[in-house]
């Protein structure tokens, strides 16, 4: 059914052409609708000023929300840890909106990934990457895929004034109030196909299961907090697990402007990893920017991540810097610094180093107009690590992944 709908709504778009955010789309949006469609990951924000990369349509009395995107990546890694490997990393996004009365409105959310079966062996190559398992395993130096099922839920609100906003989600599947904006959907990673190897300790909690929230914003002040199931996902990624409701997660956003966009939040994950003893209390903070430019915009983050092990008394501390610059319309320049405390690389070895790493990462994409609302990217980046003397032997002085990619997005004709 999403597949049909999506394909329904780009024959519509070709046709017809689409209307963009903040233009008439025949059923006037209210603002309770306006408001939900500013959401991006669950009830996190991107910057108002970012022209979200969707297709927007009416369909009778519903409005309803199309992004999609697809990386296909060759990794070329070096050092004795390295690999290479051909994979895809890839989601489609429907949101549909209706109102409820004169000043409420709902949202159904689906986020659909094919990664189950375009990642093989249950993850791909990224040096000093971990968290979760594959085969029985700790994953180490490699990215898990995410489930066919990446979101799933509903979405309320309610406007108690022109300044003030009720709202209440629940989701089988989605992303509670902890952290920044998953990088999936963040403004300043959307030329990156890869993730960041601080992604557990920042926003790894973005595909949760079980999720309830309730959230007021006023004026420039967003106050939210979920309850979730804290475990992460199992190895079987074509299914909706359960669980309780046995974590919780608290946050609050400040939007001076709609060119920024802070957020500070905690949260303890009940027994998140299935081969480690323990909960985390997860805290972030986060600073988001984003500045229209010739048809698309220029975006960068600052984030911070600091998980507490309570079965070793540890904490691990993450450090990200991230943009995205536009030039011309159709290139894209991408950088990403990290500074990530990782303890994981050494499982099942005793009094194994808890090693801080850098990863410097540069890029560029350039965009091919074929269709009318599919662009084609060809681009590639390049990653840098240092790392403390006594896991050199292990990685090699220098390690380097290099990533080649064609991306295929979804955008309005207009960008």
């Amino acid at each position: 059914m999403p597949f049909l709908l999506a394909c329904r709504l780009i024959a519509q778009s070709d046709m017809q052409g689409m209307n963009m955010p903040g233009m008439n789309m025949g059923s006037q949006a209210s603002p309770a609708e306006n408001f939900l469609m500013g959401l991006s990951s669950g009830t996190s924000l991107n910057p108002a000023a970012w022209p979200m990369p969707m297709l927007r349509h009416s369909l009778g009395s519903w409005n309803v929300d199309l992004m999609a995107q697809a990386f296909i990546v060759d990794t070329q890694q070096t050092g004795p840890r390295g690999h290479d490997k051909l994979y895809s990393t890839n989601w489609l996004m429907i949101g549909a909106q209706h109102k409820v009365g004169t000043r409420g409105a709902f949202q159904f959310d689906s986020m659909l990934s094919l990664e189950p079966a375009t990642i093989t062996d249950r993850l791909y190559p990224l040096l000093f990457q971990t968290g979760e398992t594959a085969y029985g395993k700790p994953i180490v130096d490699g990215q898990h895929p995410h489930n066919l099922f990446m979101a799933l839920g509903v979405i309320y609100a309610y406007r108690l004034s022109d300044k003030a906003t009720l709202e209440l989600a629940f989701q089988p599947v989605g992303d509670p109030t902890l952290g920044p904006v998953a990088y999936p959907h963040r403004a300043s990673a959307m030329e990156l196909p890869e993730a960041p190897i601080s992604h557990h300790l920042q926003d790894s909690t973005h595909i949760s299961d079980d999720v309830l929230t309730a959230g007021i914003s006023y004026k420039k002040f967003k106050l939210e907090a979920s309850g979730f199931y804290g475990s992460e996902p199992g190895e079987n990624r074509w299914i909706i697990q359960q669980g309780p409701m046995n974590s919780w997660a608290t946050r609050l956003w400040y939007l001076p402007s709609k060119n920024w966009a802070a957020q500070v939040s905690t949260g303890r994950l009940a027994h998140p990893e299935a081969l480690e003893p323990g909960d985390q209390i997860r805290t972030t903070a986060s600073l988001s920017y984003s500045r229209p430019v010739a048809g698309s915009s220029w975006s960068s983050s600052l984030i911070w991540g600091r998980n507490h092990y309570t079965a070793t008394q540890q904490n691990g501390n993450s450090f990200l810097a991230e943009t995205v610059a536009p030039f011309r319309k159709l290139n894209f320049f991408t950088a990403r610094f990290e500074l990530v405390d990782k303890n994981e690389l050494f499982p099942g070895v005793p009094d194994a180093p808890n090693a801080r790493i850098g990863a410097y990462t540069g890029g560029f994409t350039r965009y091919l107009r074929f269709f009318k609302t599919v662009q084609t990217g060809l681009g590639a980046n390049m990653t840098f690590y240092i790392l403390p003397a006594d896991i050199k032997p292990e990685y090699g002085n220098r390690p380097i992944g290099a990533n080649v990619y064609i991306c295929f997005r979804l955008r309005p004709p207009a960008s």
